[in-house]
C-alpha cells in the first residue's frame, strides 16, 4: 500500500462559486447541507463511507479491510470528519515515537473548500502529539498543488522528491515533514 493524499479543487466550480455562491446551473452538482463538522476517531461503522470517498478520489483505493487493519493498531490514529450523520472526510497516521507517517487524507468532493482538510490535519497533529509523535512525514503527488499548499500552511516543509512513487498514473511524490519546531495551525 502506498501512502497518498487527495485534496483537489475543480477550478471551474471554485470560480463559479466565487461569482455566484447560490448558482445552480443545469447539471451542476448541488452543495450538500452545510451542517456542523465534527472531527472524531474513525470506527468500523465508518468504513463503508470511507471506502466510497476513497474510490471516488484515488486510482488505487484502499479497501475497508485495509483501514480495519489500522483501526486495530495502537500505533495509529485514523480520524473522520462527519456532517449531517455522514463521513465527509478522513485522515490517517501511524508511527512509533517520535515519528509518524500520514497515510491517507481525503475529503468528499461535495464538501471541499470548507477547510475540512485543514481541520483534519490540525487534529491529527494534535492527537499524534499526544502519542509522542514529534515528526510527521507524508508523500503527496507532485501535481497536487492544493494538498501541498494545505500541508505547507500546517507547517510541513518539502524534504525531497520520491521519483515514480505513485502508479496509475506514474508520478513523483513530494516528501514533506513537520517537526516539533513547526507551529500548530
Amino acid at each position: 500500500m502506498k501512502e497518498r493524499t487527495s485534496i483537489r479543487m475543480n477550478r471551474a466550480e471554485e470560480s463559479k462559486k466565487k461569482r455566484n455562491p447560490a448558482c445552480k446551473s443545469k447539471g451542476a452538482a448541488t452543495q450538500p447541507h452545510s451542517g456542523m463538522i465534527q472531527i472524531r476517531r474513525m470506527v468500523p461503522s465508518d468504513l463503508p463511507e470511507v471506502e466510497r470517498i476513497e474510490r471516488e478520489n484515488f486510482s488505487r483505493p484502499w479497501t475497508a479491510e485495509d483501514y480495519q487493519s489500522f483501526l486495530d493498531r495502537a500505533d495509529a490514529d485514523f480520524l473522520v470528519a462527519a456532517a449531517d450523520g455522514s463521513v465527509v472526510g478522513y485522515i490517517g497516521e501511524y508511527g512509533i515515537p517520535d515519528e509518524g507517517d500520514i497515510t491517507n487524507v481525503s475529503v468528499d468532493r461535495r464538501y471541499r473548500n470548507r477547510h475540512i482538510g485543514s481541520r483534519l490535519v490540525s487534529e491529527l497533529i494534535r492527537t499524534a502529539g499526544e502519542r509522542g509523535i514529534r515528526k510527521i512525514f507524508l508523500e503527496v503527488r507532485e501535481s497536487n498543488a492544493p494538498a501541498i499548499r494545505l500541508y505547507e500552511n500546517a507547517g510541513f516543509r518539502r524534504m525531497g522528491i520520491r521519483r515514480n512513487y505513485y502508479s496509475a498514473p506514474v508520478e513523483n511524490a513530494v516528501l514533506m515533514m513537520r517537526g516539533p519546531e513547526e507551529p500548530q495551525m
